[in-house]
């Protein structure tokens, strides 16, 4: 879990990290880390929450054009972040619901929504009732890997129940290679005036270990508020997958003709980010 530290317990921490072992504890719904985020969400420099937006066109094209074959169509996108996506569909006819866990991406998109055929619901993904009637379910850029397998296996279970018979999951999983690639980098630190982990100066440690016989990767951030010298530990465990058992992940969830389609169209993030399709009978 997040909580305050001193430098002691810092310098004594398990080495590598433990799967899971200090919880998944990325304060996403926290008000002002929530902010923060959405800021990097907006931001047209960097890809690292959204993509830009003429990669969100493209995936959008592709979606409207090859999936719902430019039929208006009812949508589920699942992490919504600010909407993008769905706001960019609505604009083609579509109508749909997000759920994201981060109030002030939540806030953005409603505002960003008033007119246009949308929901957007605040919610824990594994928490929440997706409802039904839904033609396509959206999970992308990699968050299905930041679940335990069981809560990865259950959300789409949900998923599968909220589509129509025929309907569609498009599911956009981190590839083994990046998330072992991830996990062999080397310990950073950094000095920040204000950042994403907080307002005030603060100093950041982070470092990353792969577990092999896991097959996962866990980050730890270490933050160290200037003013106070408290030390605040953030951790996340991501998940790694061979493709048959991903494939193997869709299937258990009830999806049939499971595919891999590659990177979606003009992913800046090569081979990082494959992309999967799933139908509901």
């Amino acid at each position: 879990m997040s909580g305050p530290m001193n430098l002691l317990e810092l310098i004594r921490r398990t080495v590598p990290a433990v799967p899971r072992a200090e919880g998944d504890c990325i304060p996403w719904n926290e008000p002002g880390f929530s902010r923060r985020m959405l800021d990097v969400h907006l931001s047209q420099q960097t890809d690292l929450a959204s993509r830009r937006g003429e990669v969100l066109d493209a995936h959008v094209t592709w979606l409207h054009e090859e999936l719902l074959h430019g039929t208006p169509s009812r949508v589920l996108d699942l992490g919504c972040g600010p909407g993008l996506y769905l706001q960019r569909l609505a604009r083609r006819g579509h109508r749909g619901v997000g759920v994201d866990f981060g109030p002030a991406s939540i806030a953005y998109a409603e505002q960003q929504a008033k007119d246009l055929p949308l929901t957007f619901i605040e919610a824990d993904l594994r928490d929440a009732d997706f409802g039904e009637g839904f033609d396509l379910v959206t999970f992308i850029y990699g968050q299905v890997n930041v679940l335990s397998r069981a809560e990865a296996s259950a959300i789409l279970g949900k998923a599968r129940a909220a589509l129509n018979p025929g309907g569609r999951v498009v599911v956009e999983a981190q590839t083994l290679a990046t998330v072992r690639g991830d996990g062999q980098t080397s310990r950073s630190w950094s000095t920040e005036e204000a950042g994403l982990f907080g307002d005030a100066p603060h100093l950041v440690l982070h470092e990353r270990g792969w577990d092999p016989q896991a097959r996962s990767t866990t980050e730890r951030w270490y933050i160290i508020d200037a003013p106070s010298a408290k030390v605040t530990r953030y951790a996340q465990t991501t998940e790694a997958y061979r493709d048959a058992e991903l494939a193997a992940l869709l299937e258990s969830a009830g999806f049939v003709d499971v595919q891999c389609v590659g990177p979606l169209p003009r992913s800046p993030e090569g081979d990082a980010l494959c992309g999967w399709l799933g139908t509901a009978l």
